[in-house]
């Protein structure tokens, strides 16, 4: 039996992903944020080193600082004093002598090398040493070494990770030039939604797509501007479209882009803008429409829970990405071994959720998370992984190697 939803005229995600990125605009306007708060955003610009990382010759280690060649002449030298961090040792090292320093310290002038305390000892005439250097500069953090002055840091479009600020802290960068946050309006549609805490009456469900949505939108570093739940009405529909566009980069709904009686979006959006795509060859999350408002872009999700959240992580999440002025970073990948068969039919590219895990002997094991229904999100939250099934496949017996996604920060 042929999968009923495989039929002709479904476009593969790959095309779907070309066409976001080449009618996505990037956000061109820029802002100057304190460093503290820039986790997670944009750089507009190529960030230059002002300074040398580490700014002084320093030591690697808790040891003594000798000259090399003093110690061609004795294995024991008398101590002249002691270099500490942020309170180094004051004029030139005599010679033949040595100093005590630490981990950090400035090397004092005259200096080329340490040697670790654990190969040195206190003695009578001075610290005598165990074990000497084959050569100098051992144990010397030279300046510069890290990241000299004057090089390149970071290129336009890098989004800041936390290790980032704490490597421009060190460059003494108090504010870092970026691009200003997306902004994305959000709603949903449905009579049958109720928000978490309300009452359900026969035939309600809770609201769950937009706060999956927005949690993810945020994650992303957008502006959320949240519109709420809409009742399946024409008109209601249409004015939050108009007034979405007036406010935001890009405009994400979750239902009514199917093809019920009542599914208006489609309709309205290619009434005030116009359509792109709404139908591609993936599983869950066939209905994904995608297209443009007089000043935005609109991705409208299907209504099911595990398809909304599939679509916008696959499809939305790398447009919006575009649109912030970063390069999406390609989504990990590995080989596993699937452990539990899995159902599935030819026809498209399918997306069911997996745990992936590791063997005593280091190798990736992935098991299903549960149902695939897409209304299932429990299969969501369980899951650390996609387990990503061409078009082309068919059912996966257990034991069978397949490839597996990894979650991204938005999901984990």
């Amino acid at each position: 039996m042929t999968d009923c939803c495989s039929a002709p005229g479904l476009m593969p995600l790959h095309e779907g992903l070309e066409k976001l990125m080449t009618e996505t605009p990037v956000v061109t306007e820029t802002e100057t944020v304190a460093l503290a708060d820039s986790l997670d955003r944009v750089i507009s610009e190529t960030i230059i080193s002002p300074v040398n990382v580490p700014s002084h010759d320093n030591s690697a280690m808790d040891g003594y600082a000798v000259r090399f060649s003093d110690l061609a002449q004795d294995s024991i030298l008398p101590l002249a004093g002691k270099s500490l961090a942020g309170h180094p040792y004051q004029g030139s090292m005599p010679a033949g002598h040595c100093i005590r320093i630490m981990t950090g310290a400035s090397i004092p002038e005259g200096a080329d090398t340490v040697i670790m305390q654990e190969q040195a000892e206190i003695t009578g005439q001075g610290i005598a040493f165990s074990k000497l250097p084959s050569q100098s500069g051992n144990n010397v953090r030279r300046a510069g070494e890290d990241i000299p002055q004057g090089c390149q840091v970071f290129e336009k479009g890098h989004i800041i990770k936390a290790q980032d600020i704490g490597l421009l802290a060190s460059l003494g960068i108090p504010e870092v030039p970026v691009i200003r946050r997306i902004k994305v309006a959000l709603f949903s549609t449905g009579d049958e939604l109720k928000l978490p805490g309300e009452t359900l009456g026969q035939g309600n469900i809770y609201d769950s797509n937009r706060f999956a949505v927005s949690a993810m939108l945020k994650r992303l570093g957008a502006e959320v501007i949240d519109l709420g739940k809409l009742r399946d009405d024409r008109h209601e529909i249409r004015k939050a479209f108009l007034e979405a566009d007036q406010q935001a980069d890009a405009v994400v709904t979750s239902g009514g882009v199917s093809v019920g009686d009542v599914d208006f979006v489609k309709d309205i959006l290619s009434e005030i803008g116009h359509t792109s795509f709404w139908r591609l060859a993936i599983k869950p999350g066939k209905p994904f429409a995608f297209g443009k408002l007089p000043n935005s872009v609109f991705f409208g999700l299907p209504g099911n829970p595990v398809s909304a959240t599939v679509t916008f992580q696959q499809l939305a999440v790398p447009a919006l990405q575009h649109m912030m002025g970063a390069e999406p970073a390609p989504a990990a990948e590995l080989p596993a071994t699937c452990l539990t068969p899995l159902k599935k039919q030819p026809g498209r590219l399918e997306f069911q959720r997996g745990i992936l895990s590791t063997n005593e002997k280091g190798e990736a094991e992935v098991v299903t998370s549960g149902s695939q229904g897409s209304g299932i999100l429990r299969s969501m939250s369980m899951a650390n992984c996609y387990i990503i099934l061409p078009a082309s496949q068919g059912n996966v017996e257990a034991g069978e190697t397949v490839r597996v996604q990894m979650f991204d920060k938005l999901l984990r």
